[in-house]
């Protein structure tokens, strides 16, 4: 008797309980904290603890959020995201490879205003549970560092005393919690 192959199981980003942030040096004094609104994403698995999983993510540009409007609009403009010609930042993976218990690094390919690099991200797995609809959730936190310039974002504004008004260095940062698909 042959093996039945195992079928991947598909999981989609819940968004009510998810954030994408990212986090850059302001004057490199403080820290500003941004995020996207609208995003989707999926993972799929064949083994429970995800360590053959295939992610594919997406934000939209233009949901770009720093909590000031007018920074916000800078972004989008064709100094920075240029929201208009790239609406949309994307990662597909391209491995999965656990690290610990709960740990793993996830290398893929970002791409950001047209450019796209290989990145690693490390991944903690915060567990499964069923939630009280009966669907089965899984929590993931990602982080990792990537260089904006690297991506063609390289709008430079610099201080009468000559400091750095954005640093090129972005801290990402997402918390992610996934919805199982029947």
């Amino acid at each position: 008797m042959q093996a039945q192959p195992a079928t991947a199981t598909t999981w989609v980003i819940d968004p009510t309980h998810s954030e994408i942030q990212f986090k850059v040096k302001h004057l490199v004094i403080s820290t500003v904290t941004g995020s996207f609104g609208q995003y989707e994403g999926q993972v799929e698995s064949v083994g429970d603890d995800f360590s053959d999983a295939n992610v594919s993510f997406s934000a939209d540009i233009s949901s770009i959020n720093t909590g000031q409007e007018q920074r916000d609009g800078h972004l989008k403009s064709a100094e920075f995201f240029d929201a208009e010609q790239f609406p949309k930042l994307t990662f597909v993976s391209t491995a999965m490879t656990k690290t610990g218990d709960d740990t793993y690094n996830l290398t893929g390919d970002l791409t950001i205003h047209g450019v796209t690099k290989p990145v690693t991200l490390k991944v903690e797995h915060g567990g499964q549970m069923q939630d009280f609809y009966g669907q089965t959730k899984a929590g993931f936190e990602a982080t990792g560092t990537i260089k904006r310039k690297e991506f063609g974002l390289t709008w430079d504004g610099v201080t009468e005393a000559g400091g750095v008004v954005v640093s090129d260095d972005v801290k990402l940062v997402l918390n992610i919690q996934l919805t199982k698909q029947a």
